[in-house]
């Protein structure tokens, strides 16, 4: 065993020992889309007296941590988000209405003087509040009520608790403390109040948050007047629940935000839904990880079994990755994580291909020289290819949020640990392998030893496919026409996360009928809302903005239709949040584009470069196109699937070009085009293989995966389909007609083993 074998089986030994390690003692952070909850994200606003910079919205941070500690939640999580929003996840709060209300109630909390009972002219006219100014506002029990200006804010509390006084018989009460100048202030202020006669609605003081009246206590019959409740602290009283001093305890407590701030978007999951997304994304995993793991044993016979047992290594090497990395593992996350064994299983493909070709050429150096020289070949077209994936899975880090996002760090999670699967791990087992005796005497055994079918019968043919280029990009001009024409006549249906609104999902005991739940929504007040139905009892209301009640006005119209109804998926997207999301993914799309187009013109001409960004934009558009017919959702989601197929699309022209760029470093005479051919037939094998090997994992997905990952599978479907044909009859036949109009020579790189590739076919 020569040292380099040596070490590297040492590295894998070492990462796989680590993994394991870190798979059974760490767990990984769901996503709440997974494991069920709330995500409510916050933007601070600008007020008249405070801007809403990062100090203000960390100030502002703090506050709503004390208020979310408050509510006793299981592992809560709040963190900023640029510049100025604020995320809170709340892990197993079903009902976003317990959250919203006190993490809703956000402008200015200030103690108030009552002047008296609003008459009717003072009612109609609800001046703006104002701090300098008397406003009207309901009490607790909706009786208008004149205030004066302010007398304290939040910024004089100090703090406020929930308190039991069984010995006095008082039960539940409110206890306040203030700091500094407040403790003269709450005086003065019940001071004045103490000299009204009792029942007199001005002996009261309103305690105001979010410009609606949570609290009016009387100032009791004991304070005297001019001198009111003095040292600092006093008692609420009011026959309170515990529940009821809580909740004042805590708005009271939270105090006053620096500045306001407004939700912009709200998902809850139902848990449900989060437990049958992961074991249907287990299930496909395992069955699609299983089909994958036969086809390449049939086709490479021990190096594919040896592959299989690979991409279980991988599977460890990513979960382990994720863990250590405490990255969050969200639904596009998972079906990323699945994904990823995709490109495992290209690489493994492309080296046990490059293999076959070195052993038909060179039968003479045996296996491991084949091997070997399979494993130098093909790296530039691997690295190539996960480069351009990993560009793509960085766009989604750094431009997409939430779950997409998340589908960014777990797929260039997968993609990194697919490489070292591939080209240590496997290389590991296969070098040990060919090495043995028993093996070298059976070369037919390895799976290398013979050319495979794909390339016998191509070898039989020889096929002159790039003799019809024009005709090739005819077929696509026409089928880019088609899809177009899809986008023009039916139009995408944008989710709401583009355009703002609120979309909810009911599981429904028994169907109910579309057309008698939009019916019963127009009669409660709710005529433009979209209804859509599932056979399996799942309904679906798509909606403008809603408040949260009247989102509960929705699932009270829901359950008296359905007899019973769980909502399971509640989302609700600004139009502000929408728009930036919208413009968001079309600068992921321009600068994926962009980055790809830059990558490929260094690493090859731009004549390459720009024929695979014509075919990306080729494949993204008919797809895009496809969705518009079948009328499916355009959301988030289907961003990350829409730039995974550019990845895929890259991968495939990679590939063919880089094969080009060999051929052309050994052979300056032979014309473009037949080069252009030859590499075509020569990589046409690992095209068809790979390509096999993705559909299996991605048909499990598509029949398995769940409602929520079957649009997913579907897209990227589509797009190895659409994205397997243009890398041949698209960015070739392009590549040619721009080489024959450019006055440059042929590709110049430095050559390493063309001849040998050129004599495979």
């Amino acid at each position: 065993m020569t040292r380099a074998i040596r070490v590297r089986a040492f590295f894998a030994l070492a990462v796989l020992a680590l993994s394991l390690y870190i798979t059974l003692t760490v767990p990984v952070r769901l996503g709440l889309d997974l494991r069920g909850g709330t995500q409510i994200v916050l933007e601070t606003k600008d007020s008249p007296t405070a801007k809403a910079d990062s100090e203000a919205t960390d100030r502002t941070l703090e506050v709503l941590r004390h208020r979310i500690d408050a509510l006793g939640v299981a592992e809560p999580s709040i963190a900023r988000s640029g510049e100025n929003r604020i995320i809170v996840e709340l892990p197993g709060i079903q009902d976003p209405r317990e959250a919203a209300d006190v993490l809703g109630r956000t402008a200015q909390l200030a103690f108030h003087p009552v002047l008296g009972i609003a008459d009717a002219d003072e009612t109609s006219r609800k001046p703006l509040p104002k701090q300098s100014a008397e406003l009207v506002l309901p009490d607790e029990s909706g009786q208008p009520v004149r205030l004066g200006p302010s007398a304290l804010t939040g910024a004089d509390v100090e703090s406020a608790e929930a308190r039991i006084d069984q010995q006095s018989g008082v039960g539940w009460y409110v206890g306040v403390d203030f700091k500094g100048a407040g403790g003269d202030a709450w005086a003065r202020l019940t001071g004045e109040a103490a000299c009204r006669p009792a029942g007199d609605p001005a002996r009261r003081v309103a305690i105001v948050l979010d410009d609606k009246v949570i609290s009016s206590p009387q100032v009791n019959s004991s304070v005297a007047c001019r001198t009111g409740i003095a040292g600092g602290s006093t008692q609420i009283t009011g026959s309170f629940s515990r529940d009821e001093a809580r909740e004042l305890s805590l708005l009271i407590n939270g105090g006053a935000l620096p500045v306001p701030v407004e939700t912009v978007e709200q998902r809850t999951v139902g848990p449900t839904l989060g437990a049958s997304a992961i074991e249907a994304s287990a299930r496909a995993a395992v069955i699609g990880t299983a089909l994958t793991s036969l086809f390449i044993i049939a086709v490479y016979r021990l190096l594919g079994a040896l592959a299989a047992v690979a991409l279980a290594c991988y599977g460890v090497i990513s979960y382990a990755a994720l863990a250590a990395l405490g990255a969050t593992l969200t639904l596009p996350g998972l079906a990323g994580f699945v994904l990823a064994i995709g490109m495992a299983v290209d690489a493994n493909v492309l080296v046990f291909e490059r293999a076959r070709e070195e052993y038909a050429a060179r039968q003479s150096k045996g296996l491991r020289a084949a091997l070997t020289a399979g494993f130098r070949n093909a790296f530039s077209a691997i690295a190539d290819s996960n480069i351009t994936t990993l560009i793509a899975a960085g766009l989604l880090f750094f431009l997409a949020s939430g779950p997409v996002r998340g589908f960014g760090v777990t797929l260039g999670i997968g993609v990194l640990a697919s490489m070292l699967s591939a080209l240590v791990i496997t290389r590991v087992l296969a070098d040990y392998a060919v090495a043995r005796r028993s093996v070298r005497r059976r070369p037919r055994l390895t799976g290398i030893a013979d050319t495979g079918k794909v390339r016998d019968w191509l070898v039989r043919r020889n096929p002159d496919l790039m003799r019809r280029r024009r005709t090739w990009l005819a077929a696509s001009a026409a089928a880019l026409v088609l899809a177009t024409s899809g986008i023009a006549l039916r139009g995408l249906d944008f989710g709401v996360e583009f355009t703002g609104g609120r979309l909810m999902e009911y599981s429904t005991s028994t169907p109910v009928d579309a057309d008698r739940a939009r019916d019963a929504l127009a009669d409660a007040g709710l005529p433009r809302a979209v209804v859509q139905t599932s056979g399996d009892g799942d309904l679906s209301v798509r909606t403008d903005q809603l408040s949260n009640a009247e989102a509960a006005k929705v699932d009270r119209t829901i359950g008296d239709l359905a007899g019973s109804a769980d909502k399971i998926r509640d989302e609700l997207i600004g139009p502000s949040l929408g728009d930036e999301l919208r413009r968001g993914a079309l600068i992921a799309l321009a600068s994926a584009l962009a980055a790809q187009l830059l990558y490929l013109a260094v690493r090859f001409r731009w004549t390459f470069g720009t024929s695979a960004v014509a075919a990306m934009a080729h494949d993204a558009l008919i797809l895009v196109g496809v969705f518009a017919w079948l009328g499916k959702p355009i959301d988030g989601v289907f961003l990350a699937a829409l730039l995974t197929v550019i990845g895929y699309s890259v991968n495939d022209s990679v590939v063919v070009f880089d094969r080009i760029r060999e051929l052309s470093a050994g052979d300056r005479k032979t014309p473009f085009s037949r080069l252009a051919n030859t590499a075509i037939l020569q990589t046409l094998p690992r095209t068809v293989n790979t390509g096999m090997g993705a559909v299996f994992i991605l048909s499990a997905l598509t029949l398995l995966g769940g409602d929520s990952l079957t649009d997913f599978a579907l897209a990227l479907l589509i797009g190895i389909v659409v994205g397997t044909y243009s890398s041949m009859f698209t960015a070739a036949p392009l590549a040619i007609e721009l080489q024959a109009r450019s006055t440059a020579p042929p590709p110049d790189v430095k050559p390493r083993s063309a001849q040998r590739g050129a004599a495979a076919i």
